[in-house]
């Protein structure tokens, strides 16, 4: 039986470590396309990348990096990104990739964390140098990495030279610092388990083959760089990789590639339905079938807006650096359970929720979302953090609140955080957020609790007008809550208009905790 005459459970690859899996889809699909680099045209074979990544692997051993090695590595998204990952999985490194977008500050913050002793950086990118600002973030620290730019000629070396590859796919062997909403960053330990689970339930998910082109278009240093990654040695599928997300050039590689699915975020998705509209008679993207991505909340409307305008479908995940995939929709679900749910817990994920009084919820009842299971990340760097990001059963305290309905399907309902508790009364902030964002006049909206002496918390919506349309005034807001029916003590006490919300970047999601610092301060 052929790979993809199997059933998607079947036909996916399942291996102990990274660079087994590389080479179990080498020896079923070696000519077949695994990444395009759209920026320079170049395609790569399965057995071309694994040959790539064996060279530069022996010639990172050369250059002094050794199996059980720290390597932080600061990469923009393309063949050099993945290649460095995959070499550094066929040594048994512990990696350390670190979005490329952070500037000094950010990357002074990981190392002294991290104590790496190898830093990987290209050379210049669009004007910045980064070999140049790692030579000053080293001479800060009082252990400094060696310092590896990753420009030109690649280091190589030959693979005789090599050990034998690692066979423990359950030791750590990537850490992740999170990506900035809260002030200090907190590294997640991951092994090649953990991220290849992730990038196989993506894979039955989206229900994708070896026939399909997907895309890497957010920064390849975040976790779904590698889960993904998973998904294309596990399938056979192809993906197209872009240095940077500009809708316009995105959209004529996804059209030059046929790329067939896509995603991201939220954020993508919006900016994909903007270009869409910009030529409302000609199908954007004739090949498109499925976006699908994470990172932040899908309001419905954009779920309708999508489906009825780019003519594809939309399945919306949850997941997180700890924790690369909790649940997923997929092409089969209905319409409803698409828009209005982050779809259902995934194999080896086990997700419980708890409410705030420490009982376990019943059917649609909210509480925090917990997790255990072979797909959870194994406890954070700073073992210190540990006690309180797990329960005494052993489950990842999210910070999230959510629900399982009556069908499985789990519904994320905003952050602990954003409980906003006013009078007494809980309010969820996404609750008045989606009814926002329906407004024709709101092209996004983040809703925030704010001291108050009287109330406790006040509400707050803060608004991103849509291009073109004049931001709504307080009394115009009001009147469109009371159309909807929605309580007085939902609607919101203070309104706030943002030329841009500040957001973070890796996959634009809303920070909130600025905005609380921001208008906290009566600014």
């Amino acid at each position: 039986m052929t790979a993809d005459k199997q059933n998607p459970g079947e036909r996916l690859l399942k291996t102990s470590t990274l660079w087994q899996l590389l080479e179990a889809r080498v020896r079923l699909s070696s000519t077949a396309i695994m990444l395009i680099d759209a920026d320079r045209g170049l395609k790569l074979t399965f057995a071309q990348a694994h040959n790539i990544a064996e060279r530069l692997a022996a010639g990172f051993l050369a250059s002094g990096i050794a199996p059980g090695s720290v390597v932080t590595w600061q990469l923009p998204t393309g063949l050099t990104a993945v290649m460095t990952a995959l070499a550094l999985s066929r040594l048994g490194c512990v990696q350390n990739p670190v979005i490329h977008l952070y500037g000094e500050h950010e990357l002074k913050s990981v190392l002294a964390r991290s104590q790496s002793a190898f830093l990987l950086v290209p050379g210049a990118v669009s004007e910045r140098d980064y070999a140049a600002a790692a030579g000053r973030v080293c001479a800060q620290l009082e252990q400094p990495p060696v310092v590896l730019v990753m420009d030109g000629e690649l280091p190589q070396g030959k693979p005789s030279t090599l050990p034998p590859p690692p066979q423990d796919g359950a030791s750590v062997r990537w850490v992740y610092y999170t990506s900035g909403t809260t002030s200090e960053p907190k590294g997640a330990r991951h092994t090649d388990e953990t991220l290849m689970i992730g990038g196989r339930n993506l894979a039955t998910a989206m229900a994708v083959t070896s026939h399909d082109i997907g895309t890497i278009a957010f920064p390849y240093a975040h976790i779904g760089g590698a889960m993904y990654t998973c998904m294309l040695l596990a399938s056979g599928m192809s993906a197209v990789l872009l240095g940077r997300f500009v809708p316009t050039e995105a959209c004529a590689a996804f059209q030059r590639y046929r790329v067939t699915t896509t995603g991201g975020s939220t954020a993508h998705y919006e900016a994909l339905l903007m270009e869409q509209r910009r030529q409302p008679d000609t199908q954007l993207l004739p090949d498109l079938k499925l976006l699908c991505g994470g990172g932040a909340p899908k309001p419905p409307e954009l779920y309708f807006a999508i489906r009825r305008e780019l003519h594809c479908g939309l399945t919306h995940n949850y997941g997180m650096t700890e924790v690369p995939l909790v649940s997923a929709g997929t092409p089969q679900d209905s319409d409803e359970q698409l828009a209005h749910t982050d779809g259902m817990p995934v194999q080896d994920v086990e997700v419980i929720i708890v409410t705030l009084d420490g009982d376990i919820a019943e059917p649609g009842q909210e509480g925090e979302i917990r997790l255990r299971g072979k797909g959870v990340f194994k406890g954070y760097t700073d073992t210190a953090l540990n006690a309180e990001a797990f329960d005494q059963n052993g489950y990842f305290r999210t910070g999230d609140l959510g629900m399982l309905r009556a069908d499985g399907r789990l519904v994320l309902t905003g952050r602990l955080k954003d409980v906003i508790i006013r009078k007494g009364e809980n309010i969820s902030a996404r609750e008045i957020e989606e009814l926002l964002y329906s407004h024709p006049r709101v092209a996004n909206v983040a809703v925030i609790g704010l001291p108050d002496a009287q109330r406790g918390e006040r509400v707050c919506a803060v608004i991103e007008a849509a291009p073109g349309e004049a931001p709504l005034s307080f009394d115009e807001m009001v009147a469109f809550f009371n159309a909807a029916g929605v309580m007085r003590q939902k609607i919101p006490e203070q309104l706030e208009i943002m030329e841009q919300l500040p957001r973070n970047q890796t996959l634009n999601k809303i920070l909130k905790h600025k905005l609380r610092e921001l208008f906290a301060a009566g600014h």
